[in-house]
């Protein structure tokens, strides 16, 4: 039991804290509530696809295909690859992080997973096309020009940055989640 309570402390630690928020101001503590089922409603919808398209991934594409495309000696096909995964992509910046993982696995270059975190969080092609309309072409097509060569600068940066032991922890961690 103690276990189970140590394991869950933060869940149970929100769980009291919005039980006192809605004691103390119900208004505040219903909308809280709201909030908080809309989010689990929206995971729910969203989470196990991306796990089925993970599956589909980790199973039908071979080690070495990605580490020919996405891998060390991919060069710019790597990068462009990992900008179109992440922009064709469906979902909140959540789900690209399993998609990470089983890239780890697979072999896919640090800076090419890193690439496609950026890409998924910042050029998706829906929101790309809501702000050609709402915001128009030269803010929509800007914010892209400038975001792109910022990823590439950051994921490099990063890169080289990150202690190699640490990136080696991250791929043994990845490792470890698919065994």
């Amino acid at each position: 039991m103690i276990k189970v309570i140590i394991r869950y402390r933060w869940f149970l630690l929100s769980l009291v804290v919005m039980g006192a928020v809605t004691a103390v101001d119900g208004d505040l503590g219903n909308r809280a509530i709201d909030t908080t089922m809309m989010t689990i409603k929206e995971m729910l919808f969203i989470i196990p696809p991306i796990f089925v398209l993970l599956g589909l991934l980790d199973t039908w594409v071979p080690k070495d295909t990605m580490v020919k495309y996405m891998g060390d000696g991919s060069g710019l096909k790597g990068i462009l690859l990992a900008f179109f995964i992440g922009s064709a992509a469906a979902g909140p910046l959540y789900g690209a992080f399993p998609v990470a993982a089983v890239f780890m696995r697979k072999g896919v270059k640090f800076s090419n997973i890193l690439i496609f975190i950026g890409a998924w969080s910042t050029t998706k092609i829906p929101m790309f096309l809501f702000e050609l309309s709402a915001l128009g072409a030269p803010f929509a097509i800007t914010r892209l020009l400038v975001n792109i060569p910022g990823i590439i600068i950051i994921a490099y940066l990063l890169n080289a940055l990150v202690p190699k032991a640490e990136v080696e922890a991250l791929y043994l961690n990845a490792e470890k989640m698919g065994e």
